[in-house]
């Protein structure tokens, strides 16, 4: 198995199709043929065994408010396994590259909305902080949100603390 860093601007139109029916064939339908869910990242981490894609993680990275503190993140999203390939270790050797890449840049955090153990089994911890944010949809601007969303996990960099009290503003769309 092969791991590549593929910065977005980077990304060949044969690599955005393969990622986008990576996608649907381990989300379903939703991503309506795109090789992202909400927004284009800045980075792609992909899986690859003779050529094909079999495994994606998604890394953006901009500033949140925690509080009244404005503090570096890096955003998790897509991590996607073929499920043909699933119980093969892929999605953790991604998850393992996307920390990698997460603790050489300035972030304090990375965060993810998500469920699976796997993201436990990492050093990630659950949050209950009441987030705002951007609503997008079908590629648009639909507005804006502030709630509890009980998927939000955490993994502090570099010793920070996460204040699990303090509103956050994504200063943006969820990922």
């Amino acid at each position: 198995m092969q791991i590549d860093v593929i910065p977005e601007m980077a990304l060949t139109a044969q690599d955005d199709r393969a990622i986008a029916a990576l996608l649907d064939r381990a989300f379903g339908p939703g991503f309506d043929g795109r090789s992202f869910f909400k927004q284009r990242h800045h980075l792609r981490i992909v899986a690859r065994r003779d050529g094909d894609i079999l495994g994606h993680v998604a890394l953006l990275m901009r500033d949140i408010r925690l509080g009244a503190r404005l503090v570096p993140i890096i955003g998790l999203a897509e991590v996607a396994t073929d499920p043909a390939c699933r119980g093969q270790g892929i999605a953790g050797a991604l998850l393992t590259e996307a920390l990698t890449q997460a603790r050489a840049s300035l972030a304090e955090f990375v965060v993810l909305f998500g469920d699976r153990p796997i993201y436990a089994g990492h050093g990630f911890l659950r949050a209950n902080n009441t987030l705002t944010y951007a609503l997008l949809g079908d590629a648009q601007t639909q507005g804006m949100k502030s709630r509890v969303d009980d998927g939000l996990m955490i993994l502090p960099l570099r010793g920070s603390a996460w204040d699990f009290q303090a509103r956050v503003d994504l200063v943006g769309h969820l990922f």
